[in-house]
Order: structure tokens, then sequence, then C-alpha cells
């Protein structure tokens, strides 16, 4: 796995699309945090808190996690590389793992100049660094499992195609109805919260405004082993196929 690992890194960085993925998600961002009037706007929310772009960051993650992804299979399969590496010896497991915690450390690199918006924040407050940073972290803690969760959707995807942009699409539109999906089919089915606990929003909603629930950590690594299983079994598919 950990050969796989660095590989994936490796792509990534050898060439643009690691740094274009960073930086277009930080600047994408920025802008909409400290530029653009709108609700995801910090400064027109007026409470020094990074809540806005909490709620920003699952429609960033609908697009940046899904580019990510999507070559991470389709390439191999396009190439006919993905036969021969699923018959050296190595387990289809680590070979998923390899690519799945290569595409989360590149996002966790997205993420971590994003704690310069922390500082910020905390300088504009009335009272210098009046920030609930307990509230802060389990914000941060929210966005990196929902970033396991579509990660492991986006992965799952990219094994069903050799087409790249099939990926993306495929894996955008079911990270889209697994974030939303539950929560508009229960605003026309009923009012019952119990549907509306299968989406990831709802879990994300409640850990973004600091709620630390075991539930909800519990949900979305359930969500990502449930994926990272659907993928197990597609490779495996594909092998028996070939």
């Amino acid at each position: 796995m950990k050969a796989i690992y660095l590989k994936e890194i490796r792509g990534f960085f050898s060439s643009l699309s690691g740094y274009l993925v960073i930086c277009l998600f930080l600047l994408i961002s920025g802008l909409f945090v400290f530029v653009f009037d709108g609700e995801f706007n910090v400064l027109n929310y007026g409470f020094a808190d990074l809540t806005p772009f909490f709620l920003l960051v699952p429609w960033l993650f609908l697009f940046l996690i899904p580019a990510i992804c999507m070559r991470s299979f389709t390439v191999e399969r396009d190439l006919g590389t993905l036969e021969i590496l699923l018959t050296r010896p190595i387990s289809i497991r680590s070979l998923i793992g390899g690519k799945f915690l290569a595409a989360l450390t590149l996002i966790v690199l997205a993420l971590v100049p994003t704690f310069v918006y922390v500082v910020t924040i905390g300088e504009l407050g009335t009272t210098s660094y009046n920030i609930d940073l307990g509230s802060t972290l389990g914000s941060y803690l929210g966005t990196l499992l929902l970033a396991l969760g579509y990660t492991s959707i986006a992965l799952f995807c990219s094994t069903l195609s050799k087409n790249q942009i099939v990926a993306f699409l495929v894996s955008a539109l079911l990270c889209f109805a697994m974030y939303f999906g539950f929560e508009g089919i229960a605003g026309y089915v009923s009012s019952d919260t119990v549907l509306v606990s299968f989406g990831m929003k709802y879990h994300y909603e409640s850990m973004a405004r600091g709620v630390l629930d075991t539930r909800d950590l519990i949900y979305f690594v359930s969500v990502a082993v449930f994926f990272f299983a659907l993928s197990e079994i597609s490779l495996k598919t594909s092998l028996d196929r070939n």
C-alpha cells in the first residue's frame, strides 16, 4: 500500500494537477469567504466565526474531490495497467487504500492553509481572538469526515468507467445525492428526521456547529467503509471478467 500511496502522491505533484487543485480551492474559498457579497461572506456574518466557510466547504468538495479521484482507476483501465496491478502480489484492498490515502492527503494539504482564516477572523473581532476554537476545531473534524465520505464515493465511481469525465460526473452526482438527497426526499415524504439522518448534510451540519457526537463519527466512517467495499467488489468483478 505504501508504494501505491507514494506513486499517487508523486503523480499529483509531478504535474500541475495537485498544485492546481489546492490553489483553486484556496482561491475560490477565499473569494467567497472574504470578497464576494453573500451568505458565505464572514464579514457580513456579524460574528467572529467561520461558520460560513464550513457551510461553503461541502459545495467546493462536490467538485474538488471528484476532480482529484476521477483519474484514480480510470487511467489504469484506459492504459491497461489495472490488470497488471491486480495480478501483482498486492491485495485489491491495499491498492484502493493507497489511492484513498493519497487523495485524502491532498485534501488535507488543501485545508491546512485555511487556518489563516482562523487567524484573520481572530484579528478582525472586536476583542482579539474572541473565537470559539473548540467549535472551530470540531468543524474542521467534520470537514475531514465529510472528505472521507466523498473520497470513498469518488474512488468507487472511478472503478466503474474508463472515461474520466464520466467518473467525475457520476461521483459529483452521487456525492450530491448523499449530501442533499435524503433531506430533499424527506421534505416531500414526511417531516420525520429519521430519513434526514441518512444524509451527510444532517451529520455534517451537526459537527459544523461544533457538536461532537459519536453517531456522526460512526455515520461517516460507515459511509467510507461501505463505498470502499463497493470499490473492492467492482475491481474483483473487473478482474474476474478478464
